[in-house]
């Protein structure tokens, strides 16, 4: 019996404690750790959040080793509330890879998913193909022959690559890059005849015909790119590859916490200049969702990977 009075009460305390931190939270400035792929949905939204929260919300960029020092930094920080990483695909393709000693899935704490964007399958004007099945003949002709580049070994837009190689069950080679320009540069001068690009760098060369658009990777036509069909929909049924940011706190950061973070994260894409900047920067502010469905997003984004891993026997290097 004092035991179970003794328990009770050093629970109590610890309760108490946890709600006296929650009620006073944040009284200092919270930053998001920025990895890979650009800041702006960070730097977009953080903006609203401080307005929401009453402090001032900081973007550190660390960059390098495709996000796991950015991963790193977020998972072994204070799980107070005061540490956030802007978490992107990438972060889930690093788990299935095994890159890291840090698992997206139970080393953070899903707070909201902010914004998607698909990816453009483009090639060099060159390239004798102007639909996804016409490119799928060509390459299925021509074995080996063809190329395509991505912004490096593990990244998206090489996953993509595999994942259409895989389903389409071509024989195309992966050229990686140190970088995303410096891929699609490459697409542009007609060095590799193709590659995933991201929407938001594919669409002014689109414009300037300097490589042709024949497909976007998101699940059914996109607004983003709207003249574009789902290469689910044209030729390869059930392809889809999103990229996506969102934030996450290190794990064990108190549930109400996040709730806090994350009502203050919707107060920004709910704001209508928000969602018009972040549309003409290339992303699509998402629908609602709360922690539990980010964490549903995450494990379902992580477990694709890992089957294609498996399927392809990758490995990151």
């Amino acid at each position: 019996m004092r035991m179970a009075s003794a328990v009770t009460a050093l629970w109590l305390v610890a309760a108490s404690a946890i709600a006296a931190v929650v009620q006073d939270y944040p009284n200092r400035f919270i930053r998001v750790v920025v990895g890979p792929g650009p800041d702006i949905p960070a730097r977009v939204l953080g903006a609203k959040m401080s307005d929401a929260l009453g402090q001032q919300v900081v973007i550190e960029p660390r960059p390098g080793a495709g996000g796991v020092i950015a991963a790193q930094t977020i998972a072994t920080a204070p799980a107070d509330g005061y540490n956030l990483l802007l978490a992107t695909a990438s972060y889930t393709i690093n788990t299935a890879l095994q890159t890291s000693s840090y698992d997206i899935r139970r080393d953070f704490a899903p707070v909201g998913l902010a914004t998607t964007t698909p990816f453009v399958l483009v090639v060099h004007p060159s390239v004798p193909a102007r639909t996804v099945p016409e490119l799928i003949a060509l390459a299925r002709s021509r074995p080996g022959a063809l190329n395509y580049a991505s912004s490096g070994i593990g990244t998206p837009p090489h996953l993509a690559g595999e994942l259409f190689k895989a389903m389409a069950g071509l024989d195309i080679v992966h050229v990686p890059f140190r970088e995303a320009n410096s891929a699609l540069n490459a697409v542009v001068s007609g060095a590799v005849p193709m590659m995933f690009s991201i929407a938001s760098a594919a669409q002014p060369q689109i414009a300037a015909q300097t490589v042709r658009g024949l497909g976007v990777t998101a699940a059914g036509p996109s607004r983003l790119v709207p003249d574009l069909p789902a290469i689910a929909q044209s030729g390869l049924p059930g392809f889809e590859v999103i990229g996506w940011n969102g934030f996450v706190a290190p794990a064990g950061t108190p549930a109400p916490i996040v709730a806090k973070l994350n009502a203050a994260l919707w107060r920004g894409l709910d704001d209508a200049d928000v969602r018009k900047r972040l549309e003409a920067a290339g992303y699509e502010p998402a629908e609602h969702n709360g922690p539990d469905e980010f964490a549903a997003f995450i494990r379902a984004d992580t477990e694709k990977w890992i089957g294609l891993v498996e399927q392809t026997n990758m490995r990151a290097k």
